[in-house]
C-alpha cells in the first residue's frame, strides 16, 4: 500500500506544469513487469470499476478526440475539474491490487494495428494521453495481451491455446471476449467488445453493426490478412495456426464435448461477422471458421480411428472364451462415448458448413471464394466419409465456371488431388460424367493460360483412369499446336500417350512387337536402311500431327493467299515458325525416334513405291515385312509434316547437343555413334550430302522444297572453310539450290532459296564460290527477260508487251515468274551491273528489229502495265498484271538501294563522284517517280497496287535522304558533297496530298472491316463507293464472320505497312517537313492513334521514339542552361556549340542547311513549329540520316 501511495503522490506532483495545469502522465502506469504479471489479475477487477469507467466514458463524450486517439494537450487553457475528480477516484482504487498500471500501457499503442510491442512506451509521453478514452477501452489490456501472445510473444501456438483454455475455464466470458477482440484486431479494427456484449448474444448483430459503422469511418483500405507489408508475411499462418491449436487443445482436454457453449459462442460471433458487408470482417471471420472446420475434420478422423480401435477391441474381447465383463462394459461405455463425440463433431461441422461455406463460396470477393475452394478440397481429402459425396463435390463443379481465373485454377488443382487417389475413382464417375465437357472446354478455350495448362494436366490424369471419351482425347491432343508455350508443354504427356496408343494398335495388327523385331531386327548402324520399328513410331507421330492439323497443308501453308501464286494481295507470315515446328520443340525430348535426325532422313528418302511391286517372297516372313513397309508408307502431306519435324530436330540437335546425347537410349556402342551424330561438324557434312538427295526427291513440290531449303540455314559453313577438300560438296549444294531458284515460281521457295544463298555469302572464304553461282543466276534471269521482250513472235502476234492485257495468260505467267526471281535475286546481291548492262541478244542469238535495251529500261517500261490503257480487252488477268508490276517496282527500288550504296562507298574510299553518274541516278529516279505517280492517280480507292505504289514512292524519297551524311565519313571536296546533296529532295505538296488520300482510303477501309469508329476531319474527302459496296456485301453467319475477320486482318496489314513507310519518311525529314502540308500528316496519324488497334498504335509510336531520351538527367555542367530555357520540351537538351543558337534563325526554312542543322540543334525551332507538331519536338525525333540508311538499305 505504501508503494501505491507513493506512486499516486509522485503522479500528482509530476502532473504540475508551469502553467499550473494538471495533466495525467501515462508512462508511470506502464511498467513492463506489471504488464507481464498483472495481465491475469486485471480481469478480476473489472467488475469493481464499472462505475468509474462509466464516469470516465461520460467525460470522453464531452472531450473530443481525433481518429488516431491522440489529442494535443496544448489546446486546453484551464485544468478540468472532472480530471481532478477522476484523479481522486483513481487514487482510491490504487489501494487495491495493482491492476491499473498494466491496463494503461496498451493504450499508447491502441491506434497502431500492425505493430504490437510488449515493452514500455517511453517516447513522447505527452503525445498520447487519451488514446484509450473509448468505451471499448475497458478491455483493451486483455485483448492486447492475447493479440500480443499470438503474434509477438514468441510462444508457440499450442502453448498460447493452452493458456487461453485455462483462462476460459476460470472466466469463460472474459476469455471469449478476448478471443473476439483478437478477431477484430486481426481484421484491422481497433475497436473492442465488452463482457456485456458477450453475455448478450441477442444483440450480436447490433453490436457488430455499430463496430462496422465506426470502422468504416476510419477509411481503412488494407487489412492484415491481405497486406503485403513485411510485418504481415506470416500473419495468416500465425492466425490460423492459433485457432487450429485452439480446437485441437479443446479436443484433447474434452472441453469440446463437455462445454458445448465454447464452440457455440465462437461460432455465433464469427458466423455473424462472416456475413458482414465489410470485407475485412467477412474475410477474416471466414478464414478462421474454415480453419476451425478443417481442424474439426482432423478431430473427426482421430475419433473415427479411435472408434475403429475400440470396436475391434470390444469384438476381440467378446470372442474370448472367458469374457471379462468389466472390460467389456468399459469398452462399451468408451465406444458409446466416442460415438457421442463423433456425433458432436459432425454436428458442428455440418452447422459451420451450412452457415458459412454455403454462403461464402459464392462471395463477391474472389479471394474468399478461393479460400473456400481450398478448404473444401482439404475437407474432402481429410474426411471422405462425410465430404466425398455428390452433394459436396458439386460445389467444385459449379466453381469451374467462376469468373475469376484464380478460383478456376484452384478448383482444378483440388480435383487433381482427388483424381490422383485411386480409391476415389469409383466415386468420381458421376461427377466426371456431369462436368467432363466443362473441363475439356477449360483446357481448350479458357482465357487464362495457367488454367488451361492445369486443366490439361487434370485431363491427363482422368484419361489415365479411362474416364475420357475419344472425341475429348482428340480435342485435348490438338493443343499441341496451341499458341501458348506452357499449354503445349503441359499437353506433351497427353499427346505422347495418344501416339503410343496408335503405335500399340498398329504393332498388334502386325503380329506384336516381338515378331516384328525378329523380322526387321534391331536398328542397324546405317540409319538410312529400312524399314525399322522406329519408322513405325514416327509414322504414328506424323499421322497424329496430321490428323490434329485443322488447316490443310498445301502450297500456302505459311501464307494467306487471296489470288494466284505471286498475286500482290497476300498476307505473309514469313519468319514465323510453323505450328509443326513449335509442336516438335515441345515433344522433342519425349521421342528418342525423333531425336535421331538421320533416322528421319532415311525414312524420308526410302522409296515406298517398291513395296507393292516386290511381292515375290524370298523368306517366310516376307509378307510381314511388306506389311510393315505398307504401314510405314507416307502420304504427300505426311512427308511435308515430317520435313518440318526434321528441320526443328536438326536445329535442336545443333543447339542442344548435350541434351540429345544424355537422352539417347541404347548400348555403349551406339552411344559412340550418338556422340558423332551430335557433333556439329558431322551434322554439317552429313546434311550437305543429304540435302541434294532430299531436293532431288521433294524438289517438285513447292512446300516440300521450301522445307528442305530451310535445312541449309542451320548448316555450319565454317566446316567447309576448315576442310578445303570438301568444297566440291558445298559447290554441288549451291548448284541444287540454284536449280530450285530457277525452276520454281512460288514465293515461298524463292524466299527460302534466296535466304540460303544469302547465308552462304556470309562466309568470306566461301564467298568466291557463292558469287560465281549468283553471277550465273543473273545471266540466266536476264537472258529469260530478253527472250520474252525481244522474241519476234510475241512482238508480232500480240500487243506491245508493255501494255496491260497485251499478253496471253501463259506468257504473262512466265514473264511474272521471271521478274519475281529477279526481284528476289536483287534483294541478296548487287544488281547494278546486271540491270544496267545493255545487250540485243540472248545466248548469242540476235533478234532483228529489236533495239538494244538494258534490263532496267525494260523494267521501267513494264511499269506502264499498272495503268489500264486498253478498255476493250479481257480483264481476267488483273491479279497477274498487278503482281508483275509489283515485282518490277520492288526490283527498281532494290536497284536504287545498291546504286546509292555504291555512291556512298565512293565517299568512304575518298573517290570523287562524277556529275554524269549523279545525273543518271537523278534521271532514273525522276522517271520512276513519274510512273509511280501515274499509277497512284489512275488507280482508285483501296486497290492494293495503288497502296504499294505509294509505299515505294515514300521509300524512294526516304532512301535518298540517307545521302545527307555523304561526305562526312570521307574527305570529299565541297563540290562533290554539294553534288550528292542535290539528290536529296522533299516530297512536294501535290504528292503529299496523294499520299494523304491513299492513307485516308486505307484507314477507312480497315475501320469498316474491323468495325471501329474513327474521327473524321471536316476537310476529308467523301467515302469511296468501293468501300461502301464491300461493306454492304457482308453476309450473316459464322462463315461470313470468319471471312470478315480474315479480310480485316488483311486490311490491317496494309494500313500498318503504309503507315510505317509514312512514319519513316517523316523521321527522315522528307515528308511533312515544309510547305502548306507541314505537320498535317503527323496530325492525321495521331488523330486515330488509339482507335485502330494496338498494332497501328505501336507503328505511330515511332514518331516519338526518341522522346524518352529527354527524361534523362542532364550533365551537371549544363543544368544551369537547361533551367534557363522556358520551353519544356527543350529543357533536357544539351547544346554542344552555343554559337549555333544565334545563326539558326538566319538559315532559310526548309533548305538543305536548315534540315541538317535542325537535326543537331533543336533550339532553332520556333514556338509555332513546335505547336504544329502537337507538342512533339520534331528535330529531336528525327534521327541522323546515317542511322536511317541502315534501316533502308538493309531491308
Amino acid at each position: 500500500m505504501a508503494n501505491g501511495d507513493a506512486l499516486i503522490e509522485d503522479d500528482h506532483t509530476s502532473n504540475q506544469r508551469r502553467s499550473g495545469r494538471v495533466v495525467k502522465k501515462r508512462e508511470i502506469f506502464t511498467p513492463p513487469a506489471q504488464k507481464a504479471q498483472g495481465g491475469g489479475r486485471g480481469k478480476r477487477k473489472r467488475t469493481e470499476q464499472d462505475a468509474d469507467n462509466e464516469d470516465e466514458n461520460n467525460d470522453l463524450e464531452e472531450d473530443p478526440v481525433d481518429e488516431s486517439g491522440e489529442e494535443s494537450v496544448e489546446d486546453e487553457d484551464e485544468p478540468d475539474a472532472e480530471e481532478i475528480k477522476e484523479k481522486k477516484r483513481k487514487a482510491k482504487s490504487s489501494k487495491k491490487p495493482r491492476v491499473r498500471p498494466a491496463a494503461k500501457k496498451p493504450k499508447t499503442t491502441a491506434p497502431k494495428t500492425s505493430v504490437l510491442p510488449l515493452r514500455t512506451v517511453a517516447r513522447k509521453p505527452q503525445a498520447k494521453p487519451r488514446a484509450a478514452r473509448r468505451k471499448e477501452s475497458s478491455s483493451d489490456d486483455v485483448v492486447q495481451g492475447l493479440y500480443a501472445d499470438v503474434f509477438s510473444s514468441g510462444h508457440t501456438a499450442d502453448s498460447t491455446a493452452a493458456e487461453w483454455i485455462s483462462r476460459y475455464q476460470q472466466d469463460s466470458t472474459a476469455a471469449v471476449r478476448n478471443l473476439i477482440n483478437l478477431v477484430l484486431r486481426a481484421a484491422g479494427c481497433t475497436l473492442e467488445v465488452t463482457n456485456d456484449d458477450i453475455e448478450d448474444q441477442d444483440n450480436i448483430p447490433g453490436k457488430l453493426g455499430d463496430l462496422q459503422d465506426e470502422y468504416q469511418n476510419q477509411a481503412v483500405s488494407e487489412y492484415p490478412l491481405i497486406s503485403r507489408a513485411k510485418t504481415h508475411h506470416e500473419f495468416r499462418s500465425t492466425l490460423t495456426g492459433f485457432f487450429h491449436a485452439l480446437i485441437a487443445t479443446a479436443n484433447a482436454s474434452s472441453l469440446l464435448y463437455t462445454d458445448p457453449s465454447l464452440i457455440e459462442n465462437i461460432q455465433v460471433w464469427l458466423s455473424t461477422m462472416s456475413s458482414s458487408a465489410i470485407r475485412p470482417f467477412r474475410h477474416t471471420a471466414t478464414v478462421i471458421l474454415l480453419t476451425i472446420l478443417s481442424t474439426l475434420c482432423e478431430v473427426a478422423v482421430d475419433v473415427q480411428s479411435s472408434l475403429a480401435t475400440t470396436r475391434r477391441q470390444l469384438e476381440g474381447e467378446q470372442k474370448k472364451k472367458r469374457v471379462n465383463s468389466g472390460r467389456v462394459t468399459a469398452l462399451e461405455n468408451k465406444l458409446a462415448e466416442e460415438n457421442r463425440n463423433y456425433e458432436t463433431v459432425e454436428g458442428i461441422i455440418r452447422d459451420i458448413f451450412d452457415t458459412v461455406f454455403v454462403h461464402r463460396y459464392r462471395d463477391v470477393d474472389p479471394k474468399i471464394r478461393v479460400d473456400c475452394i481450398q478448404a473444401l478440397g482439404y475437407w474432402i481429402s481429410t474426411l471422405p466419409d462425410l465430404f466425398f459425396d455428390g452433394s459436396y463435390l458439386r460445389y467444385l463443379g459449379w466453381m469451374l465456371s467462376d469468373t475469376f481465373a484464380q478460383t478456376r485454377l484452384e478448383v482444378v488443382k483440388q480435383l487433381q488431388k482427388l483424381y490422383k487417389k485411386k480409391d476415389n475413382i469409383g466415386g468420381l464417375g458421376t461427377f466426371t460424367e456431369r462436368f467432363r465437357s466443362r473441363l475439356v472446354e477449360m483446357a481448350t478455350r479458357d482465357a487464362d493460360p495457367s488454367v488451361r495448362s492445369t486443366a490439361v494436366e487434370l485431363l491427363h490424369v482422368i484419361r489415365a483412369v479411362g474416364l475420357l471419351e475419344p472425341e475429348d482425347i482428340d480435342a485435348v491432343g490438338k493443343l499441341i499446336f496451341d499458341s501458348e508455350a506452357r499449354v503445349r508443354k503441359s499437353v506433351v504427356g497427353f499427346f505422347v500417350e495418344n501416339v503410343n496408343d496408335l503405335y500399340e494398335s498398329k504393332v498388334e495388327d502386325l503380329g506384336g512387337e516381338d515378331a516384328l523385331e525378329e523380322i526387321v531386327g534391331r536398328e542397324s548402324d546405317d540409319a538410312l536402311d529400312g524399314p525399322k520399328l522406329a519408322w513405325l513410331k514416327v509414322k504414328c507421330l506424323v499421322e497424329t500431327l496430321q490428323s490434329y492439323d485443322l488447316e490443310d497443308v498445301d502450297e500456302t501453308q505459311n501464307y494467306i493467299d487471296r489470288g494466284p501464286a505471286g498475286a500482290s494481295d497476300v498476307l505473309v507470315a514469313r519468319g514465323v515458325e510453323s505450328r509443326f515446328s513449335l509442336a516438335t520443340q515441345s515433344f522433342f525430348e519425349e521421342f528418342p525416334e525423333v531425336r535421331n535426325w538421320e533416322n528421319l532422313v532415311g525414312y524420308l528418302l526410302f522409296d515406298h513405291s517398291t513395296t507393292e511391286e516386290d511381292t515375290s517372297p524370298t523368306r517366310e516372313d516376307n509378307n510381314v515385312e511388306d506389311a510393315l513397309k505398307r504401314v510405314c508408307n507416307l502420304s504427300d502431306k505426311e512427308e511435308i509434316t515430317l520435313l518440318e519435324v526434321l528441320n526443328t530436330t536438326v536445329r535442336l540437335c545443333l543447339t542442344q547437343p548435350e541434351a540429345a546425347e544424355t537422352k539417347r537410349k541404347g548400348k555403349k556402342a551406339k552411344n559412340a555413334r550418338a556422340r558423332s551424330l551430335d557433333d556439329p561438324e558431322t551434322i554439317a557434312m552429313r546434311l550437305a550430302q543429304l540435302i541434294p538427295r532430299l531436293l532431288n526427291k521433294f524438289g517438285a513440290t513447292p512446300t516440300a522444297a521450301s522445307a528442305v531449303l530451310r535445312l541449309e540455314h542451320v548448316l555450319n559453313l565454317e566446316v567447309f572453310q576448315q576442310l578445303r577438300q570438301d568444297s566440291t560438296t558445298y559447290a554441288a549444294l549451291l548448284d541444287d539450290i540454284n536449280k530450285q531458284f530457277v525452276s520454281h515460281s512460288n514465293q515461298a521457295v524463292l524466299a527460302e532459296a534466296s535466304a540460303a544463298l544469302l547465308h552462304a555469302r556470309g562466309f568470306e572464304d566461301l564467298q568466291e564460290i557463292t558469287d560465281a553461282k549468283l553471277q550465273r543466276l543473273w545471266e540466266d534471269m536476264t537472258s529469260q527477260l530478253y527472250a520474252f521482250v525481244a522474241d519476234p513472235d510475241i512482238r508480232n502476234h500480240y500487243i506491245d508487251i508493255n501494255n496491260r492485257y497485251g499478253l496471253p495468260i501463259d506468257v504473262l505467267e512466265d514473264v511474272c515468274d521471271t521478274i519475281r526471281r529477279i526481284s528476289n535475286l536483287a534483294s541478296i546481291s548487287d544488281c547494278v551491273e546486271p540491270l544496267e548492262k545493255i545487250t540485243s541478244s540472248t545466248d548469242g542469238e540476235e533478234f532483228e528489229g529489236y533495239d538494244a535495251k538494258s534490263p532496267l529500261q525494260i523494267l521501267f517500261e513494264l511499269l506502264d502495265k499498272g495503268v489500264d490503257n486498253h478498255q476493250d480487252l479481257d480483264k481476267n488477268n488483273d491479279e497477274l498484271e498487278d503482281a508483275l508490276v509489283t515485282s518490277a517496282m520492288k526490283t527498281i527500288l532494290f536497284y536504287f538501294m545498291w546504286k546509292l550504296r555504291a555512291l556512298q562507298r565512293l565517299t568512304i574510299d575518298e573517290h570523287g563522284v562524277s556529275d554524269t553518274s549523279i545525273q543518271q541516278v537523278r534521271d532514273h529516279r525522276d522517271d520512276f517517280i513519274l510512273k509511280l505517280i501515274r499509277i497512284i492517280k489512275e488507280r482508285n480507292g483501296i486497290e492494293t497496287l495503288r497502296q504499294q505504289a505509294t509505299g515505294f514512292l515514300l521509300d524512294l524519297y526516304t532512301l535518298f535522304a540517307t545521302l545527307r551524311q555523304a561526305g562526312k565519313e570521307g574527305n570529299l571536296s565541297t563540290d562533290s558533297s554539294q553534288s550528292l546533296q542535290t539528290l536529296v529532295t522533299l516530297v512536294p505538296d501535290d504528292q503529299q496530298t496523294l499520299v494523304a488520300s491513299v492513307y485516308r482510303a486505307a484507314e477507312r477501309a480497315y475501320a469498316k472491316k474491323a468495325r471501329k469508329k474513327i474521327e473524321i476531319a471536316e476537310d476529308d474527302e467523301p467515302e469511296d463507293d468501293e468501300i461502301e459496296s464491300e461493306s454492304e456485301d457482308e453476309g450473316d453467319g459464322e462463315e461470313a464472320e470468319q471471312e470478315r475477320r480474315k479480310v480485316s486482318l488483311m486490311y490491317e496489314q496494309r494500313l500498318c505497312e503504309l503507315t510505317g513507310k509514312i512514319v519513316l519518311a517523316i523521321l527522315g525529314d522528307v515528308l511533312d517537313a515544309q510547305g502548306t502540308q507541314k505537320g498535317k500528316m503527323r496530325e492525321r496519324l495521331n488523330r486515330n492513334r488509339g482507335r485502330l488497334g494496338p498494332n497501328f498504335k505501336e507503328v505511330v509510336a515511332f514518331l516519338d521514339e526518341k522522346k524518352p531520351k529527354k527524361t534523362k538527367k542532364p550533365a551537371p555542367a549544363t543544368k544551369g542552361k537547361a533551367k534557363q530555357t522556358k520551353a519544356a520540351v527543350s529543357q533536357p537538351v544539351v547544346v554542344e556549340d552555343d554559337e549555333d543558337d544565334g545563326n539558326g534563325e538566319e538559315i532559310e526554312e526548309g533548305g538543305e542547311e536548315d534540315l541538317r542543322n535542325r537535326e543537331l540543334d533543336p533550339l532553332v525551332l520556333a514556338d509555332d513549329d513546335i505547336e504544329d507538331h502537337d507538342g512533339l519536338e520534331k528535330p529531336d525525333d528525327v534521327p541522323a540520316p546515317g542511322t536511317v540508311e541502315d534501316d533502308i538499305v538493309g531491308d
